[in-house]
């Protein structure tokens, strides 16, 4: 355990996070609602927002709608503070579709209003090849056909950025309506080189309805465009002899993926040869998704060893961006065991912007039944297993620490100095309502700092206060001068905690990206955006 390097606590000024007081307002469980400023709540439900999808208390159309009118808005009052926030949102919180969505909104504002900006939001939301043809089909689809300049040219500057021969044979695919092809003839990007000038007149032939033969399968290839070359001919090869698939120097050359290569081998090529021919150049979040596929194929020892010491090397885990929530969920889906040390180490890695706290602290964790509700429909992780993920990490990461779930009732989560994070969030319970102030008078016991991880969606449960006698409010129980921190990870419009002042903080996320800014509020410095 550290011994030096703590956050230590002094005079605090805010967050930038505001909220203040509504008379009469109640959040949705009844409990007292402050009201954030449309950048706080665009922050906070931007970090959380996985795009047309339900959440416990919010249909995903009136999630979607909220997030919408946030981005016009703070487009229009603050250009500089919105080009900031939009590639933070897609590189460091790697919120994709959130992101997309942001910069398409931001910029048919601008344009409404006659401003500049929108080329470089555009621009820079796009950071995969398949995104300008994501943002394009959403215009086409939610705005029409008339498409601004300024929007034309921020997508040729993403796909002259993005668009290669293994890219294209990755992600364009007849099941995507908008095609690269598309993107170009609307949108004339300048290639940089001969090879992309040569792939640029490929993708425009091979459109459906414009080639010369359906789907543009048989479109004549340029000489320059040897992977695409060498794709084909694989593919053909593999129709009379598949083996061709479990030859990993040749997949890589032809730019075939792993799921392109499992499609085209069926039932004719052995499943382990196969996945050790694609492991060696598949990325960080494939290996991640498909630790179950390398049991149930039967990769050798061998193999797995070397997929472990990729999942566990920092390196490669800083630049694959995995939400921590992504490596508890292949914890849970892997069968084998020879998986556990390597996502333990993965997960550590992940966590390494929790800062290591002085003195006494005191972690609530919400188990109510509305955390329940799953981060998105593609994963198996929710919302409680993430709080617990975060505040068992924060605890080891304490000098002192009382880590304690709550819902209708509230109890102690004991951990062992060292202890396995992934093991250690078993140990976490669903707890029924939310009644988080019980839990805090319960527990509170002058500690130098309180952090509550939840949804802020709070129960008044006043019958508790009124049998007992005992405090209705925050800071009837604990003094101003103790901070509170409040992680909100699923973004609703009304808080249930406090407004924001010195000493009381409300951030919000799945990433640990923003933990860092309790060591800057606890040294002193001001609270600024983390972008």
């Amino acid at each position: 355990m550290s011994k030096f390097n703590y956050a230590r606590i002094s005079p605090q000024p805010t967050s930038p996070i505001t909220a203040t007081r509504v008379p009469g307002a109640r959040n949705y469980q009844g409990g007292e609602a402050f009201e954030r400023d449309a950048k706080s709540e665009l922050f906070v439900l931007a970090v959380a927002n996985m795009v047309s999808e339900h959440t416990f208390y919010e249909d995903g159309s009136h999630r979607d709608e909220r997030f919408e009118k946030l981005c016009a808005a703070v487009a229009v009052d603050d250009l500089d503070w919105m080009a900031r926030f939009i590639p933070w949102l897609r590189d460091t919180a790697n919120m994709r579709s959130a992101s997309e969505v942001a910069a398409a909104v931001a910029a048919q504002a601008l344009a409404a209003k006659a401003m500049p900006g929108a080329r470089t939001l555009i621009s820079t939301a796009c950071q995969r090849a398949d995104q300008p043809g994501e943002i394009l089909a959403r215009w086409l689809t939610v705005v029409g056909k008339r498409v601004p300049m300024s929007v034309k040219r921020g997508l040729a500057d993403a796909a002259r950025r993005l668009y290669n021969q293994k890219s294209a044979l990755k992600y364009d695919t007849p099941s995507h309506g908008v095609r690269f092809g598309d993107v170009l003839e609307l949108c004339h990007p300048r290639p940089t080189g001969a090879v992309q000038n040569a792939l640029f007149g490929w993708l425009l032939d091979r459109r459906p309805g414009k080639s010369r033969k359906v789907g543009g399968r048989n479109v004549t290839i340029p000489e320059a465009l040897r992977t695409v070359t060498a794709n084909r001919r694989v593919r053909e090869e593999a129709k009379t002899d598949a083996t061709i698939l479990t030859q990993s120097s040749t997949l890589e050359a032809a730019g075939i993926t792993w799921e392109q290569a499992l499609s085209q081998a069926g039932k004719d090529v052995d499943k382990a040869a196969l996945w050790e021919a694609k492991i060696p150049s598949m990325g960080y979040m494939a290996l991640l998704r498909n630790l179950r596929n390398f049991d149930e194929a039967g990769v050798s020892d061998e193999t797995a060893k070397a997929v472990g010491e990729r999942l566990a090397d920092p390196e490669q885990v800083a630049r694959s961006r995995q939400f921590p929530f992504r490596f508890l969920s292949a914890y849970k889906a892997a069968p084998s065991l020879r998986w556990s040390w390597p996502l333990e180490q993965a997960i550590n890695h992940s966590l390494v912007n929790i800062p290591a706290l002085h003195g006494r602290t005191l972690i609530l964790v919400d188990q109510s039944g509305s955390m329940f509700n799953r981060v998105s429909d593609a994963s198996a992780a929710d919302w409680a297993h993430t709080a617990a993920l975060f505040g068992t990490a924060l605890a080891l990461r304490s000098e002192k620490f009382k880590l304690v779930q709550f819902g209708s009732t509230s109890e102690d989560v004991p951990l062992h100095e060292g202890e396995s994070v992934l093991r250690a969030v078993g140990r976490f319970r669903p707890m029924g309502g939310t009644y988080m102030l019980a839990a805090l008078d319960q527990h509170f016991n002058g500690h130098d700092r309180i952090v509550v991880i939840t949804d802020e969606q709070f129960a008044p449960n006043l019958s508790y206060y009124r049998q007992y006698g005992r405090p209705t409010t925050l800071d009837d129980i604990v003094p101003k001068s103790t901070p509170v921190y409040t992680w909100n990870l699923a973004g609703y419009r009304y808080g249930g905690m406090a407004a924001n002042r010195p000493g009381r903080h409300t951030f919000a996320g799945l990433s640990d990206a923003c933990f860092s800014i309790i060591g800057m509020l606890e040294s002193g410095e001001k609270g600024e955006w983390p972008f």
